[in-house]
């Protein structure tokens, strides 16, 4: 299922080792979608945590978990480990892709071509978190120059959901899913009735 390169292996090797604690194994899940990206989240976690349902992957030197929701879009995933002068890290190679979905896959590419454009000159951007096809609803989060500002639901109402219910019919509805409370709003004061869009 997921391919790990010799230099993730060694690091991953050098890391349990510095945990001094036997029986764990490390655990690979999608814990989102971001940009037109997946977003990954993986760390130990001792054996008696597996799931029944975990698919289990052999990786040697310990063993991976993956939960069955994942699973699919994990599917021929290679993990890397890169280092250099300037920086190092873990990499996800993913030849899937992120919306599987045409609706959602239509969402992201107005958000992509024609929503981030627009609001890129406020320092805005709009990452679509996930699409409710029976329901109609697309789940977006605001970030940058969107999050904490007073205009968002603006931006929301006469700019993002106007864009993505023209292009997309079976799309109804947009949902903001932001924390805007812990925004910085550089660029509006609270707004207070209606306001001009950015996508004016």
């Amino acid at each position: 299922m997921i391919t790990i390169t010799e230099p993730a292996r060694e690091r991953l090797k050098a890391l349990l080792a510095a945990r001094d604690q036997e029986d764990l194994a490390l655990r690979l899940e999608i814990a989102g979608r971001r940009g037109g990206q997946f977003q990954y989240e993986f760390g130990f976690i001792g054996a008696e945590f597996r799931e029944p349902e975990d698919q289990v992957v052999d990786a040697g030197d310990f063993l991976v978990f993956i939960s069955p929701k994942s699973a699919p879009d994990l599917a021929g995933v290679t993990l890397d480990f890169h280092e250099d002068d300037f920086q190092s890290g873990f990499k996800i190679d993913n030849p899937n892709s992120v919306w599987s979905d045409d609706v959602a896959q239509a969402v992201q590419q107005v958000i992509d071509r024609e929503i981030n454009p627009s609001i890129a000159s406020h320092g805005g951007i709009v990452n679509l978190l996930d699409v409710d096809v029976e329901q109609g609803i697309a789940y977006v989060q605001m970030g940058g120059g969107c999050q904490g500002c007073g205009m968002a639901s603006v931006t929301l109402k006469q700019g993002v959901e106007v864009r993505i219910l023209e292009a997309v019919p079976a799309i109804t509805q947009v949902v903001d899913s932001t924390d805007h409370a812990s925004g910085s709003n550089p660029y509006y004061q609270p707004a207070k009735g209606a306001g001009a869009s950015p996508f004016g």
